[in-house]
């Protein structure tokens, strides 16, 4: 088990109100004018976990720390991607809503099956967690066990463990699973702010 400390922070609490308050009762928010709306979970994931995490590439790049190395776009986006594609901001958007919720959310909720009863901060870290290292892992992980067994905070300091790629340790996957940086949201930091 990692042995990293995570703690809340006000700035995490910040962004899981702003959600909740965006999102209603209803549970879902359009993240841009005339999308259709998403999870609110998803919402956190992509504003506070994702598309600052990831990084935005408009043109595609071929990402060589995958093995194999894989083009790539947007957002992290390696579905269909081609040497010479160019996506706009409005297109990386869509792609990113429609396959969080699509291929990546549905599978963590058919894996975890307590995933509506989980809390908001540990749903958006789980999305997060998904995009990066793809929903089969995800759904495998010791986070994903000890989510299904409704043990939230010990999920989110197990979760922090995926900071590696391509065979070595990377600060900023370390800084993103954890508690994020001067600028950014970590994921655990995210997670145990509102599962506290």
């Amino acid at each position: 088990m990692p042995t990293i400390k995570l703690a809340p922070t006000r700035r995490a609490r910040a962004a899981i109100a702003a959600v909740l308050l965006s999102a209603g009762a209803g549970g879902t928010l359009a993240l841009m004018p005339g999308a259709v709306p998403v999870p609110d979970d998803v919402a956190l994931a992509v504003t506070v976990l994702v598309k600052p995490w990831e990084g935005r590439s408009l043109t595609a790049y071929l990402d060589t720390i995958a093995k194999p190395p894989v083009w790539t776009i947007c957002d992290g986006d390696t579905t269909d991607v081609k040497r010479g594609m160019v996506e706009t901001p409005a297109g990386c958007d869509r792609r990113l809503s429609i396959k969080l919720v699509r291929d990546y959310r549905s599978r963590l909720v058919a894996c975890v099956p307590n995933w509506s009863s989980a809390p908001l901060s540990w749903r958006a870290m789980m999305n997060s967690l998904a995009w990066n290292i793809g929903a089969g892992a995800a759904c495998r992980s010791t986070a994903a066990r000890l989510g299904r067994a409704g043990r939230w905070l010990e999920s989110c300091t197990a979760a922090t463990a995926f900071n590696r790629a391509g065979g070595r340790m990377v600060v900023g996957l370390a800084n993103r699973r954890g508690m994020g940086d001067a600028s950014r949201v970590g994921e655990g930091e995210l997670c145990v702010s509102g599962a506290l």
